[in-house]
């Protein structure tokens, strides 16, 4: 359903399980991250009222979830961490030359995004049927079901603002990119690398 090229091998499950901590801490920045993502959006685009009613909704579920993260980090007797480079988005992030008209800039915008939270769709599902904590894979699978919503609301969006034809191929090589992406990454202890 998701369309990734190279899924994460379950054995990653094993990485977070080691430092649980770590990643609840670089899941709570992904997600204040996705709410920056929606409401620079809005920033960006003011003139695509569909877009920007949806970015309104993210960025008050994005923050929820943040704060679930957070709740989760202090029941563990912990408190949030630093916020680190995400290795992940900055390479995706180079796919797309820079420039081009309002449109192009925003549908990349819009790829890069439905990316992102098919990767953590992907990787939540992993952590809820993997997890041996249950109460934190139920956890993972109520989260999945959002991210899985986030990526196809963003994709609709691509297709609709572009030309349907060149977002599909642009969606397309941008599955490919990531893949190589993952090969690199795809062994560390967060959600994305």
């Amino acid at each position: 359903m998701l369309g990734l090229k190279l899924p994460t091998d379950p054995r990653w499950v094993n990485i977070v399980e080691k430092d649980i901590d770590e990643i609840l801490t670089d899941h709570a920045y992904c997600e204040q991250k996705a709410a920056a993502t929606a409401i620079s959006l809005i920033v960006s685009f003011p003139e695509y009222t569909e877009l920007v009613q949806e970015m309104i909704s993210l960025v008050r579920e994005e923050m929820g979830h943040f704060k679930m993260v957070h709740d989760r980090i202090l029941d563990r007797g912990k408190i949030l961490g630093r916020d680190r480079k995400d290795e992940y988005v900055i390479e995706l992030l180079k796919f797309f030359p820079k420039g081009g008209s309002r449109t192009t800039q925003l549908v990349h915008r819009l790829l890069y995004a439905a990316l992102i939270e098919a990767r953590s769709c992907e990787r939540f599902r992993l952590l809820s049927e993997e997890l041996k904590d249950k109460d934190l894979a139920e956890f993972y699978h109520k989260l999945m079901i959002s991210e899985a919503n986030h990526y196809t609301m963003f994709l609709k969006f691509a297709r609709q603002y572009g030309d349907r034809n060149e977002v599909n191929k642009k969606w397309e090589d941008l599955l490919v990119y990531e893949a190589d992406i993952m090969k690199k990454l795809g062994n560390k202890s967060s959600i994305h690398g």
